[in-house]
């Protein structure tokens, strides 16, 4: 939120603090610290998700839901949350576990059409066998046949 407001963007205090529901007063305590040294620009990361990766989201969401209704609010400020991150947490969980989901059904139709071709290919090909089987069998018949005739004359 602070690089909005310093350099390159150099937004004011105001505009961001409208568009982020931030107060202006606290935003400009987050300016003071970061000119005292208190805080620096990595701390100042809008997107906690991009932080954690899935196993930490699930992991604090699972703590949080033991967390008595008194307690949440110390539980968020020692993890460095917001109430609103959990249900942002929540939402990026359920959609990359849909997007899983999706993927392995894909995969799953792709192996059947591969599977249905196969076999229909195997079948092909036994059918070919037998046919040659019995062209073979034929002509060793008549092969055999024909040489009794001959012996016969």
């Amino acid at each position: 939120m602070l690089k909005k407001i310093l350099p390159p963007s150099n937004r004011s205090v105001t505009s961001v603090s409208k568009e982020t529901g931030v107060a202006v007063v606290t935003i400009n305590n987050w300016l003071a610290k970061l000119k005292e040294g208190k805080m620096s620009l990595d701390e100042d990361d809008e997107n906690p998700s991009s932080m954690r990766n899935s196993r930490e989201k699930l992991d604090l969401l699972i703590e949080y839901q033991t967390v008595s209704e008194e307690n949440q609010g110390e539980w968020l400020r020692q993890h460095g949350l917001h109430s609103e991150h959990l249900p942002l947490f929540r939402q990026e969980l359920n959609e990359l576990m849909t997007e899983k989901v999706d993927e392995k059904d894909k995969r799953i139709k792709e192996l059947e059409k591969q599977l249905k071709e196969t076999q229909k290919e195997l079948n092909r090909k036994t059918d070919a066998l037998a046919e040659l089987a019995a062209i073979y069998t034929l002509k060793k018949k008549l092969a055999s046949n024909h040489g009794i005739m001959d012996e016969e004359e």
